[in-house]
């Protein structure tokens, strides 16, 4: 897909977001879910999306929406960092097809680095166990400001 087009209402994170997918919530508001990645590229690699916006990439998104997306990508990375004690993070955000963008609804990556262990490539990391996620998930979240 390109960088301009109509909003997929079936796309997995608004499925996500109806319920009609399962996931592994890290924290959620009125605005915003934070959530594990099914295929990590690295140990505790959470998604952020906006709950309220149908933006498909950061072209599209109202400066208030993501102001406030952004903020929960800050303040979630802040507890990975707490609860996985990293030695970096990327930060990612694709934009179409060209720029590496697999699912059209916008979202961050937050991926905890360690030099020591190499980050699997964007959508080629095999599925994680629920059960390790989960358990990724309560670290995380008790670490939350």
């Amino acid at each position: 897909m390109s960088l301009h087009g109509a909003y997929d209402p079936d796309n997995i994170f608004a499925r996500i977001l109806r319920g009609d997918i399962p996931s592994v919530k890290v924290w959620e508001d009125d605005h915003v879910l934070a959530f594990m990645d099914v295929f990590p590229q690295s140990e505790g690699h959470v998604l952020v999306i906006s709950k309220t916006s149908t933006a498909r990439n950061i072209l599209e998104m109202a400066p208030e929406d993501l102001a406030r997306l952004t903020a929960a990508v800050q303040r979630t990375a802040l507890a990975v960092e707490k609860a996985l004690k990293p030695e970096g993070i990327s930060l990612m955000q694709f934009n179409g097809d060209a720029g590496g963008q697999t699912v059209f609804h916008l979202h961050f990556h937050i991926v905890p680095r360690w030099s020591d262990r190499p980050m699997k490539g964007h959508g080629h990391a095999p599925m994680a166990e629920t059960s390790a996620l989960q358990a990724l998930a309560d670290r995380i979240r008790t670490e939350l400001d």
